[in-house]
């Protein structure tokens, strides 16, 4: 006898010492026992002559929380009925679910499970609730992050859409004005250069006038456009040796043009070829330019 309630007693401190709320009921579902934490909840939400009592029907809970057709709780109060009927009946080994259960300042989630338990050959259930809150919340979290990042994601696809239009479009003006300048240059300054060389001019004024010629047709070829696209941050009088030599002058004749000592123009054609990959290269530094036209 002794050992029967040492063991008993026992039993009451193990159950009343876990978190969750813990209901014993029989075959039709009335409550047999609850733990501490299941009476604490009732006693903390004014539940006490419902979910709490011993010898009511837990069932009959369910079902008036189901019948409320405008509690948030009731379509998962019948879910928790059946389940619970399904294990009473073997036709479960046991049932799982979660549901809301706020209060007036809160919100609140509760998972319950419910297993069988034989006693004396009648069929029994244990039902369990246990807060998980802070999971849902977790979760609830986790999708609002998850909206957000998609807003977002179609945000950003929407900006990246817009930029692309925006680039196409500067290309087409681009090429538009490419085209005007080419038509432009073509039909109404080159026939005036050629009628100019083709009168009486001085040595020094046709070199310039063919320099003009040449560099005017050279804005209108893809040579200058292939040029700026290598992204070599040449400088001006680096793009205007690399044209001369392009053209076949001589480093004499190209310091004669821009005014430099021969020594200048060398140190540029040894920095264009060493902006070029040419530096430890035996390739003729005008053999490559003429390359870039035809790219």
């Amino acid at each position: 006898m002794g050992c029967t309630m040492a063991a008993t007693n026992l039993y009451r401190e193990v159950v009343n010492s876990i978190s969750p709320h813990v209901a014993i009921i029989d075959e039709k579902g009335v409550i047999l026992e609850t733990n501490q934490a299941w009476e604490q909840f009732a006693n903390d939400n004014d539940m006490q002559d419902t979910y709490q009592s011993v010898g009511s029907s837990y069932l009959n809970i369910c079902e008036v929380a189901a019948a409320d057709d405008e509690a948030e709780e009731a379509a998962e109060a019948t879910l928790v009925a059946h389940g619970i009927r399904q294990v009473l009946t073997g036709k479960l080994p046991e049932f799982v679910t979660h549901y809301p259960c706020h209060s007036p300042d809160k919100k609140r989630w509760f998972m319950v499970r419910v297993v069988p338990f034989r006693e004396e050959q009648k069929a029994k259930a244990i039902v369990t609730h246990e807060n998980i809150t802070p999971i849902m919340e977790m979760q609830e979290a986790l999708k609002q992050k998850e909206a957000e990042l998609t807003q977002e994601r179609e945000k950003l696809e929407e900006t990246n859409t817009a930029l692309r239009v925006l680039l196409r479009q500067r290309d087409e003006d681009r090429t538009r004005l490419e085209e005007t300048v080419y038509n432009n240059v073509d039909r109404l300054v080159l026939p005036y250069i050629e009628k100019l060389l083709q009168g009486r001019l001085a040595d020094n004024h046709r070199t310039l006038a063919e320099i003009a010629d040449n560099n005017l047709r050279d804005i209108i070829s893809p040579f200058l456009r292939t040029l700026s696209s290598l992204g070599l941050l040449l400088t001006p009088q680096e793009i205007e040796v690399a044209n001369l030599v392009r053209n076949g002058r001589s480093s004499k004749e190209i310091a004669d043009i821009m005014s430099l000592s021969v020594a200048g123009v060398d140190f540029h054609r040894k920095r264009l070829r060493q902006k070029l990959g040419l530096a430890n290269s035996k390739k003729n530094l005008r053999s490559f330019l003429l390359t870039l036209e035809s790219n």
